[in-house]
């Protein structure tokens, strides 16, 4: 990854770590917590890719699994957001760029209710079981509600952030032009010198264009027939 890129990636995770851990945490909604992460992690993946999507989500969600608190087994956020950030990324339309907002949100739907069933299906793997934990239809229904309310506030602003770090002021003028102009011919000349020709009829060297014939005044004298 380009250090702009690692650059963006922890700042934006850092901030959606700050703010899931002190803020969505503490607001005791029923069902599932708002995952500001699992946004942050999707907008990364739609614009840069699988592959930046994937080990952007495992750094994040280590992240998560160490902050606190921590009540569950080391890496199972990581496995989650891993594999969501790869698939996101496969969804990646051409350029990083989205035409319409369609793709984002089916993707967050698909993301939302993805990590919910992998996260449960984790927590079974390893034997964790909580006591009076809702159930998985309530923690799917409310993980989707929560998600798309906040995709719209954060989804498009994290892309278009995304998109600005990858352009390249060299990128456009690096090509062959806007095919207004035509292309121009070299000349040799028997000295070694070489001549551009542009257009033609624009060029008015003397190099270049035919010598004229120089014309021949004579003077008529009265009264001397012409031969």
């Amino acid at each position: 990854m380009r250090v702009n890129r690692i650059l963006l990636s922890t700042a934006l995770v850092a901030v959606a770590l700050v703010v899931q851990v002190c803020i969505l945490a503490r607001l005791h909604l029923p069902g599932a917590v708002p995952d500001l992460m699992l946004l942050v992690i999707i907008a990364l993946a739609l614009v840069w890719g699988h592959v930046a999507g994937a080990l952007v989500g495992f750094c994040a969600g280590l992240l998560t699994d160490l902050a606190p608190p921590a009540d569950h087994a080391m890496g199972r956020y990581a496995l989650v957001l891993c594999f969501i950030g790869y698939l996101a990324g496969l969804a990646r339309p051409d350029k990083g760029r989205v035409q319409s907002a369609t793709v984002p949100l089916l993707v967050v739907c698909g993301a939302a209710a993805g990590s919910t069933f992998l996260s449960v299906g984790v927590a079974a793997l390893v034997g964790e079981t909580h006591e009076g934990q809702t159930g998985l239809g309530s923690l799917v229904l409310t993980a989707l509600i929560y998600d798309l309310l906040l995709a719209p506030f954060t989804v498009p602003l994290i892309m278009t952030l995304a998109r600005r770090i990858d352009n390249d002021p060299l990128a456009d003028s690096s090509g062959t032009g806007t095919g207004t102009e035509r292309p121009t011919a070299s000349l040799m000349t028997s000295g070694g010198m070489r001549l551009k020709k542009g257009r033609i009829g624009s060029a008015r060297t003397g190099l270049l264009t035919r010598p004229a014939k120089p014309r021949i005044r004579t003077a008529r004298i009265k009264g001397v027939k012409r031969l």
